[in-house]
């Protein structure tokens, strides 16, 4: 009774799944072992605006070429269990050399809409358009005055995703799955124009990286944990984004990556790793903030060669910390730590006292470059089992090699963490437009357990009481699914 519980429970409010297993998850991995990757064409970057709970990003990483900024441009459009749709422009800027506080901005578009192809995005005050030939992107923002965004990026090698199609899929019926996750890149960019502050326009001209990223379902089931690394040098471009699912999909990684240079993909497809190689634990998120990483990158040329590289070293000083859920109330904050189990955090780095270097042996040829990295780790969840230690890894660590973490509540994310694919910033308004929605689905929710209640002549309302409801609404409210389970009535015992 307590397992159906908790399964009705995660239906219906979003909380933890029930333990799946890896044969609910078939990883991109599979498709990459017939083809490692698959070069994009324009129609592979067409949004798919889901009409179901979904999470789509485009986002811009930009390195001035005076190596004093680092930058983020992205839009992010989430689709709340088919109900209600925001749109979301997203800018940071990095003072590299600490001379004023990152300036962050998020801005909740208005009237957003696609070209007829979907292959571009626009909303007042606000256009993401590919050209014609699918070669470069141009980004305007006039939404805030603190940041009016004027860039273009123009790809200078070949996109791709890992397989054939990029795509991790989820369910137990995975000839019909219930979830994805789907990564397309342009590892190398050039990129051109401005992001004009208060203090005046600053000029990106410098190196891009592109990310398109979908999520095709509760992003909190999807993943526990991201890496994710935009490494540039003035030859080569080395990229690579990993998630690790909750215990729900037995903690199964999946790594993309590649290597790139112009004109030019050397390698790119999944046999790619990371490595907090050191760590310390964070005060305040108690998550283990990593100090030192390891990257890896194999495969072959198209011609065969075999190539490796390596990226190590310590991050030095993190650029940013960020509390996903800053801007939620505490008591909000501690309601969604226990029942859906989250507590998520960013961490950024990008080395500047001691600048990585990329070690690349392709065939006989070892090269070594200096570049600029820019690196995030992601904590929702804790990759652990409820009952044991870290599945898949051993006992007494936790998978990134930092102590191991047992808390009573087990961490799996909430709703919306998907920047690049995964990981989101989630803005007060967001919460404000969604509350909006739950309040008023609730209401109804709670009036008919009312009826229910005066009609059975009880004193209290049950979960039952609110599953049947929700069931007959026949509608998912975000998190709110009781599915169609034919075993559920209200005569199931207690």
């Amino acid at each position: 009774m307590f397992n159906w519980a908790k399964q009705k429970l995660a239906d219906v409010a979003g909380t933890q799944e029930p333990i799946y297993g890896p044969t609910a998850i078939r990883t991109v991995a599979e498709e990459a072992k017939e083809t490692s990757h698959t070069e994009l064409t324009r129609d592979d970057l067409k949004w798919k605006a889901m009409d179901s709970t979904s999470v789509e990003t485009q986002s811009f990483y930009l390195m001035s070429d005076d190596g004093k900024h680092l930058a983020l441009a992205q839009v992010i459009y989430s689709n709340v269990a088919g109900i209600h749709t925001t749109v979301q422009f997203n800018s940071k800027i990095f003072y590299l050399d600490g001379s004023k506080p990152h300036l962050w901005c998020s801005t909740q578009l208005s009237n957003h809409g696609f070209s007829e192809d979907k292959a571009s995005f626009y909303a007042d005050d606000c256009a993401l358009d590919l050209s014609e030939d699918g070669t470069n992107y141009t980004i305007k923002s006039l939404n805030d005055k603190r940041s009016i965004v004027n860039l273009k990026i123009t790809r200078k090698a070949p996109g791709f995703v890992a397989g054939k199609t990029g795509n991790t899929l989820y369910g137990t019926d995975l000839g019909n799955p219930w979830g994805s996750m789907r990564h397309a890149f342009w590892p190398r960019c050039a990129a051109e124009g401005t992001i004009t502050t208060p203090d005046g326009p600053i000029d990106f001209t410098g190196k891009a990286f592109y990310s398109f990223a979908l999520q095709g379902m509760k992003p909190h089931h999807a993943a526990a944990r991201w890496t994710f690394a935009d490494f540039q040098t003035p030859t080569y471009s080395a990229v690579l984004m990993q998630f690790v699912t909750p215990p729900s999909y037995g903690t199964t990684t999946v790594t993309i990556g590649g290597i790139a240079k112009d004109g030019e993909i050397i390698i790119g497809g999944v046999d790619s790793t990371v490595a907090h190689t050191r760590t310390k634990t964070d005060s305040e998120s108690e998550w283990p903030e990593p100090e030192a990483i390891k990257f890896t990158w194999s495969g072959k040329t198209k011609d065969g060669k075999a190539v490796e590289a390596v990226i190590e070293g310590d991050l030095g000083k993190r650029l940013d910390r960020v509390d996903v859920m800053a801007e939620v109330p505490a008591f909000v904050k501690r309601i969604v730590a226990g029942a859906a189990g989250t507590k998520p955090y960013i961490y950024q780095y990008s080395p500047q006292e001691k600048k990585l270097t990329l070690k690349l042996k392709i065939g006989d040829e070892e090269i070594s470059e200096e570049g600029q990295l820019f690196s995030e780790a992601t904590f929702i969840s804790e990759a652990v089992t409820q009952k044991g230690g870290p599945v898949g890894v051993g006992r007494g660590k936790s998978y990134f090699g930092g102590p191991q973490r047992m808390r009573k509540m087990k961490k799996d994310a909430i709703r919306g963490i998907t920047r690049r694919g995964g990981v989101k910033f989630i803005s007060g308004t967001i919460y404000n437009d969604i509350r909006e929605v739950l309040i008023a689905r609730l209401k109804l929710i709670i009036n008919d357990c009312i009826k229910y209640v005066e009609y059975r002549k009880a004193k209290t309302i049950t979960v039952q009481d609110v599953l049947f409801t929700v069931r007959r609404f026949g509608q998912p409210l975000y998190g709110f699914d009781p599915g169609t389970d034919t075993e559920f009535s209200l005569t199931k015992k207690r």
